[in-house]
């Protein structure tokens, strides 16, 4: 058996991508991205959840903060790379992982955390990491 609880968020950043598969996203663009974070156990704590909802939606914001109302192609760590949808699920939950490791979702027993990013209501990306 599986539990899971999802807290949301969104940022809102601008950027381009290089390479004709973009056509005109080349150019700078602004993009809103709702953001979900899921966190899976197999078991419960003793208070019977996976994760604190409150710690999760505060380390989730935390994150995502740096990222919001930013020109992506003008941060050192994105350049050079095509800040996708799918490459920014990726680097949040890697960001999300090192919350664990390093305690700040406090006695979580987590299996694996899912970062979806929504461009819209029909075209999202989804990064899922096992722990």
């Amino acid at each position: 058996m599986t539990y899971s609880v999802t807290v949301r968020d969104h940022i809102m950043v601008a950027h381009s991508f290089t390479g004709e598969t973009f056509g005109p996203a080349q150019r700078l663009h602004g993009a809103t991205f709702v953001v979900d974070a899921t966190f899976s156990a197999t078991d419960l704590d003793d208070d019977g959840v996976v994760v604190d909802i409150g710690r999760a939606s505060d380390v989730l914001r935390g994150i995502l903060s740096p990222l919001s109302y930013r020109n992506l192609d003008d941060e050192p760590e994105f350049r050079g790379v095509n800040t996708t949808t799918e490459r920014l699920s990726g680097v949040i939950a890697e960001r999300l992982v090192a919350a664990v490791r390093a305690g700040e979702l406090g006695d979580a027993r987590l299996s694996g955390i899912a970062v979806t990013l929504h461009e819209s209501h029909i075209a999202w990306a989804t990064c899922e990491v096992d722990l």
